[in-house]
């Protein structure tokens, strides 16, 4: 696959979080698998202290802006009470006319909606400080049960582990779903708590049930060519199929049988992608039974047809 290489900033900020740098700088990295290029730039070169007692040394300032394809702005501290400066509003606005996409980690949001170009969009940032974007960008319609919001060109999202699934998203975005899974597996990480390309998935809540019933979810995912019923799910979790509903949409913000058929779309996906086989024969493998059925949910779920995708995706 011979790809011009995307180019991602990481923008760090005064009191900029080490996990919300970290995670595109290490998603993004170049590496054989992976056509991106990443540099870590900062409001001007030289040293910004960060939080959690740790300091940055960029090389670059907010000429790095002017190659990128996308610039992510990490979290930092004190969002509430601290004003982005003047030059990295201005430099993030005149990328965005450039035609960069701007994506926000966590409280990055808050340097994001004081450019204005989430006015009127939906937005989120960590649980935190919700409220307080709210209040200090009232024409930001936040969301504060999503792990990200897609709205094209600009992007947020949640705490910082939520800059995973973001990451992931604009991977998935790029380059389809194979290449995506491979870097989740790279990070040992879920490839799509986001369930596809949906935009809008409630957050788990509390955090920590991310793993319950994780044992069920791989087993439906090496059985999806079989018939999958909420008894059968939630017989394998060894629950009453009425307690592994409720605990499921609280774990993943699906109900089972969503979740189920937005697996198998994302099965035929990387089907779709990496291999020549028919339509057809890519429903039957996936458990959806016929090709009809597969473009119906296909066209649902990602707004296009399993042939387009394959042109647009295939190795």
């Amino acid at each position: 696959m011979s790809r011009k290489n995307h180019h991602v900033a990481v923008l760090v900020l005064e009191g900029a979080k080490p996990l919300d740098v970290g995670i595109p700088a290490q998603v993004f990295s170049n590496r054989p698998s992976m056509p991106y290029e990443v540099r870590v730039c900062g409001a001007a070169p030289g040293l910004v202290t960060g939080g959690d007692g740790l300091s940055y040394h960029v090389a670059e300032g907010l000429e790095a802006f002017e190659h990128a394809d996308t610039v992510f702005i990490p979290g930092y501290r004190e969002p509430a009470t601290t004003e982005p400066p003047a030059a990295v509003v201005s430099a993030l606005m005149a990328a965005h006319e450039r035609g960069t996409r701007l994506a926000a980690i966590s409280t990055g949001a808050f340097a994001l909606a004081a450019t204005g170009l989430l006015d009127g969009k939906r937005a989120t940032t960590h649980w935190h400080y919700t409220k307080a974007l709210a209040e200090r960008h009232p024409l930001v319609r936040v969301d504060e049960n999503v792990l990200f919001v897609d709205e094209g060109e600009v992007l947020t999202s949640a705490g910082a582990a939520s800059g995973i699934d973001l990451c992931l998203h604009l991977v998935r975005r790029d380059h389809g779903v194979g290449l995506s899974n491979h870097v989740a597996r790279r990070l040992v990480a879920a490839p799509y708590r986001s369930g596809g390309q949906a935009q809008y998935v409630p957050r788990s809540v509390p955090e920590p049930l991310g793993d319950v019933f994780a044992g069920t979810r791989e087993w439906a995912l090496a059985h999806l060519a079989e018939p999958l019923t909420l008894e059968a799910l939630a017989r394998n979790a060894r629950v009453s199929a009425r307690t592994f509903s409720r605990r499921f949409v609280e774990d993943t913000g699906y109900t089972p049988m969503q979740w189920v058929l937005r697996a198998r779309v994302d099965l035929a996906r990387e089907l779709l992608e990496r291999t020549d086989l028919g339509v057809e024969q890519i429903a039957d493998r996936v458990g959806l039974g016929t090709g009809a059925n597969l473009r119906l949910h296909f066209h649902r779920i990602l707004g296009t047809s399993p042939t387009e995708y394959r042109h647009t995706f295939s190795a």
